[in-house]
């Protein structure tokens, strides 16, 4: 669920730029100042060297930011990202250590780094362990280097400590965005299961005992055709009879055709899109419809209200019953993507097209639309007196 719902979700995915632009800005603004010390160097080999150093640690860091802020990212790539940052790391204090030896506290800042990433990639009391560990790295390239404790210490430690801080609290709430969206997800599934569950209830109600009768009887019938013939075909009559009206009923439950309070369904789509964080507006029809009117207006209701849930990152939507003359006319707008009448159906619905062509048959239509970044479904359907 979380491959799914994050990387198709464009608020998550525009929030996940938000967090990896500042992310990126507080540790790339430490990198700069390692770039002071390379100007200070005057000694053009520890300068190369030091340089790779630089960049090879920017790059490896870069790549480890990527992965801690993209949950769709495959795991065994994630780990390469981190081995490979550990690699760099290690291999920056001989090359950017001596840069500037005893004049700027040039691997100091690169600790500062380190320091700054350790919630991204390290449970609380592993980087705890791990900013010691740099610390004491940083004092050890200041006494090997000439340089001074007092900048080193100020600089990994206090710098390097808020850095880790203010990426923590970010971290956190990137982390409680996509548990609220795997959340709002969870409830759209668990609600059409529901709704699976009881429809499934209604065709088990509705054939149980129709099955049963047809059963008995047509064990009757064919315990009676050795002895009595007529009264065998009556009871093979009688089957017949069940069946056909067992059948039907099951065609009226597919169609949506039993009575349908449309305003219960209307109460359950409003808060199951509440729920999940579509703010939800509904104008409910002014009076009272006919059954099979409200169960093809029911039907449309609930498919684009799993369009909705499934298909876009909704922010609000609006429901509307009117009825004008023998017309009554139900508009869905909403402003997510949406799927159109076109689209194909899924394997839990019929889609939009069968309900078009429902509602062609009996005298009415459905359309969508997009404009202004509104996705409208407009279902219409006769009103017989």
């Amino acid at each position: 669920m979380t491959v799914g719902v994050a990387a198709t979700d464009r608020r998550l995915r525009r929030a996940r730029r938000v967090t990896l632009g500042s992310l990126a800005v507080s540790l790339w603004a430490s990198l700069l100042l390692p770039g002071i010390g390379l100007t200070r160097e005057p000694d053009p080999v520890r300068l190369a060297c030091g340089a790779v150093g630089v960049v090879a640690f920017a790059l490896a860091q870069t790549a480890v930011l990527h992965a801690a802020v993209t949950p769709w990212l495959a795991q065994r790539r994630r780990r390469r990202f981190e081995v490979a940052f550990a690699v760099v790391a290690a291999l920056s204090v001989p090359l950017v250590g001596p840069v500037a030896a005893g004049t700027w506290p040039t691997w100091a800042w690169l600790g500062a780094s380190l320091i700054g990433m350790t919630p991204l990639l390290l449970r609380p009391a592993a980087a705890l362990a791990a900013a010691a560990a740099t610390l004491a790295v940083a004092l050890a390239v200041a006494a090997w280097t000439g340089g001074a404790v007092g900048p080193t210490l100020a600089v990994t430690g206090l710098v390097g400590g808020g850095t880790a801080a203010v990426n923590r609290v970010q971290v956190w709430f990137w982390d409680l965005l996509v548990e609220a969206r795997q959340g709002q997800a969870a409830q759209a599934r668990l609600a059409a299961a529901e709704e699976r569950l009881r429809f499934a209830r209604d065709v088990h109600d509705l054939l149980g005992h129709d099955l049963t009768v047809i059963a008995l009887k047509a064990e009757l019938a064919a315990r009676l055709a050795p002895v009595d013939a007529g009264r065998a075909g009556r009871e093979a009559a009688e089957v017949q009879r069940l069946a056909g009206s067992a059948l039907h009923r099951v065609r009226e439950a597919v169609h949506g055709y039993r009575a349908v309070d449309l305003a219960e369904q209307l109460a359950a789509v409003t808060e199951v899109l509440r729920s999940c964080g579509v703010r939800c507006d509904v104008v409910p029809p002014p009076g009272d419809l006919p059954a099979g009117v409200a169960a093809d207006l029911a039907a449309v209701l609930r498919e684009a209200g799993t369009n909705v849930l499934r298909h876009s990152q909704a922010g609000w939507c609006r429901i509307e019953i009117t009825r004008e003359g023998g017309v009554a006319t139900m508009t869905m707008r909403n402003d997510g993507l949406g799927v159109g009448a076109d689209a194909e159906p899924d394997r839990h619905s019929h889609g939009l097209r069968g309900l078009t062509e429902r509602l062609t048959a009996a005298g009415g239509g459905l359309r969508t639309r997009r404009a202004d970044g509104v996705f409208t479904v407009e279902a219409t359907v006769p009103v017989v007196p």
